[in-house]
Formats: structure tokens, sequence, C-alpha cells
């Protein structure tokens, strides 16, 4: 039993904050945390925090931004208490795929509404195919090439009075001009529509056709907010004095605190069940479905002695109006073989059942997903039961319940042993860092 130590869970992940507990053999503390009928968080903290080591463990799964703010009014009322010190255990750390500067629009998807857990009519194909002999060319330039060599010709002639040290009159954007210089260019000599702006982070399109995205003024940049670095300073302003994470999306977030951030490893987990679960894994292939997790595939097959395979994604429009389509090739050989897909998490999974498609055409007998963090939003799970995926195996760093009874194929691990060792390690001062690399 740990002793002078707090646990308080929030209402992200009741389960792990139980199996923490038990391994530790110390008792929930008691707090009631609710919502307001206007849907405001109300917290009380009904044991005494004074002088003690507080643990708050809170996922960002679920409803990301209400377990959020619940959490920073927790690790407030804890420092408000007299806590000695308070540490923010968050298994998925919420707004990890949003600290790149500039802000990367190809990571994150955007939110649909979910679809039918039975749906089947999934390609999984990339678009447009590889470039081969054996395929047909793809379709040119919608407007032509006269349109491509005007728009160049006019770019030049720009570039040559901006020389020249002659800059053109500008004239202030109005409702009225913008509207007829719209005009100008549905009258255009192509006679098509006008197309709407080219942006690679146009997910749906649907949204498109009905014209529902941002488009910026002439002569503004468009800019996106980065959360990473504001959400980083909210829980260090809230009185978080450490941070207890698990595979961040992006390294680089721990730059952005001011406080120790431990960022367990679900490595160990995922070597123990290849080595144990999976029949003759000597002879498996360790893949990474893109180049960003290569390091983190190459580090499990360097410690299993397994051959490594890489799934190149090349990224390029097949229209002017069309969002970018990543086209992908497998660098490796897996025919015959095992193969097994290693990354951090799954969101809508559209990169793994697609990666798992080309496996299996290029001959994989079996295909696995190994994943740390396992959020299955929008139509993710539909589309794992329509692919070529024969086993998902995720951790449950975020509630997998409700999506182990609508997938069959998925299996979970334990993830509370890890965290309450990380917990009682960090507590009595010990390193942590044999949980890095086990």
């Amino acid at each position: 039993m740990v002793r002078n130590i707090v646990v308080l869970g929030g209402n992200s992940h009741p389960r792990l904050v139980d199996t923490v507990t038990n391994i530790l053999g110390v008792p929930q503390c008691n707090r009631i945390l609710k919502k307001f009928s206007v849907g405001e968080s109300r917290l009380e903290i009904q044991d005494s925090v004074r002088g003690k080591d507080v643990y708050i463990i809170q996922s960002g799964a679920g409803k990301v931004n209400d377990n959020f703010v619940d959490l920073c009014i927790m690790i407030s009322a804890c420092k408000t208490g007299s806590a000695k010190r308070v540490t923010a255990v968050l298994p998925l750390f919420p707004y990890s795929r949003q600290p790149d500067v500039p802000y990367n629009k190809i990571g994150a998807p955007l939110s649909k509404p979910p679809t039918d857990v039975n749906r089947t009519d999934f390609t999984f194909e990339s678009r447009p195919t590889t470039p081969s002999p054996a395929q047909p060319q793809s379709q040119g330039l919608t407007n032509g090439i006269d349109g491509l060599q005007r728009k160049l010709g006019k770019t030049s002639l720009e570039q040559q009075n901006g020389s020249n040290g002659i800059t053109p009159p500008r004239r202030s954007d109005t409702a009225d001009s913008l509207q007829s210089l719209n005009g100008r260019d549905r009258g255009s000599s192509l006679g098509s529509p006008a197309a709407p702006a080219f942006t690679t982070h146009d997910y749906d399109n649907q949204a498109m056709v009905n014209k529902n995205f941002f488009q910026a003024k002439p002569g503004y940049k468009q800019w996106v907010a980065q959360a990473g670095t504001l959400v980083a300073d909210l829980l260090t302003c809230a009185g978080a004095d450490h941070i207890i994470t698990m595979d961040l999306h992006d390294p680089q977030y721990q730059g952005f605190f001011d406080i120790p951030v431990d960022n367990l490893y679900g490595k160990s987990l995922l070597k123990k069940y290849i080595e144990t679960r999976i029949p003759d894994f000597k002879n498996a292939v360790i893949v990474s479905p893109d180049a960003g997790g290569a390091k983190r595939a190459t580090a499990i097959a360097d410690d299993l002695n397994l051959e490594f395979a890489l799934i190149h994604k090349e990224r390029r429009p097949t229209r002017i109006t069309d969002r970018q389509n990543a086209t992908m090739m497998l660098v490796g050989d897996v025919a015959n073989r095992v193969t097994i897909l290693v990354d951090d998490l799954a969101d809508t999974s559209n990169t793994i059942t697609r990666a798992a498609k080309l496996l299996k055409k290029e001959g994989a007998t079996r295909v696995y997903a190994l994943l740390t963090h396992g959020i299955f939003s929008g139509d993710a799970i539909a589309r794992i039961n329509a692919s070529a995926l024969d086993k998902v195996v995720v951790t449950n760093s975020v509630p997998q319940e409700e999506h182990c009874r609508l997938c069959p194929k998925l299996e979970v691990l334990e993830v509370g042993y890890v965290f309450a060792e990380a917990i009682r390690r960090v507590h009595h001062g010990e390193s942590i860092s044999a949980l890095f690399w086990d």
C-alpha cells in the first residue's frame, strides 16, 4: 500500500481509475463531479488533500473539451486545497496532434456523423493509383492547358512589375466589388462555374459542393489556431506540477511545458503481445503505415530481431478542385508472411485499413494492427469490420467497451499496470526509465 497519496479520477475513464487504485492499494478520493443544467462543471472534493501527493487520472477521449475543463478544475481545486504536488495523468493526451508550427492541416480529420457499423461499401483504394505501364493515364487538367498557361503568364507579368519597383494600385474589397469579381469569374470564356479554393483540409467532398468551408479574403493568409501550446499553458496555469502520459503523437509536445513531462511508451505491451499471441512471429514483418511512425515500428523490429517494411504515402491532387489524396506504395517484401502494422493511434482508421488492403494485395497471409490509442471516431468501426485486417490490438488508454461490442476483430490490452507503476515510482522518487525501455 502506497501512503500519503491521493488518486482522483475524472469521468472519462472510470474503469482505468479502478484498476490503478486497486494495484496501488489506495482508495479513490471521494468527490462530486457533475454538470449543472446549463452545462457548467461542478466539483466538490470530499477528502482532505492537504500536504498530499495528488494524481488526477483523466483521459482525452469521449467529450474531449468537457473532460479537459474538468481536469483543469480538479487541478485548481487540489492546489487551492494545499496539495503538496498535483500530477495530471493523461493516458491519451488531448490536442496532441496540433503542435506543429505551422499547424499541419492534414493531421486530425474533420468530424463526421457515425455510419452504420455493418457498412461494406468501402473501397480502401488510393486515388489516383500508383503510376505504372499497366495503369491508364490519369485525367489531365479539368480547365485545359490553355487556362494554366494564361494563369502562368499573368503570374510572370506580376513578378516582372514587382521587380521593376512598380506596385499595381490596390483598392478596398467591398461587397459590390467582390460580387462583380465573382460574376466575371463565373462568366469566363471557359463557360464553367468558378471552382472552390483548393485546400488539403476538405475531407468531405459534399462539404465542397455546399461551399461550407472557409475562404480567406483576397490578400489575407489563412491562419489556423495552434491549440497545442494553449493546452500546455492551461494545464500549467491551473497548477499542474507534473504530467504523465503515453505515446504522444508528436514528442515535441513535451517542449511546450515548463514542468516535467513523462511520456511513457506502449512498446512493452505490444512486444509482449507479439511474442505470446502471434504464432510463428519470428517470420513476421513489422510494417509502419507511414513515414512518421517508422521510428516507433523499427524500435520494436530491432528488439524482436524482425524484418521491417514501410508504406510510403505520396500526396497529390487528382484534379485542381479536389483535395489531396494519398497513394500508398510498399517498400519491402511481405509475400507469404505475417505482417504487423504498428502505429500510435487510429482515429478514423483510414490509413491502417488502406494499408491492410495493400499488404494483402502484396501477398501477406495475415495482417495485425497494433495500436496504443484506439479512438475509432466516425465510421472507423465500420471500416475495420469491412477491411482486410485480421486482428486489431489496442490498449485501454481510452474506454473500449462499446468498440469491443461492435467489432469482433478488436482485442484490448490492459494499460493500468503501467500507469500504476509510474505513479508508484514518481511518488517514491524512483527512476521510471525502466518503463521506457522494457
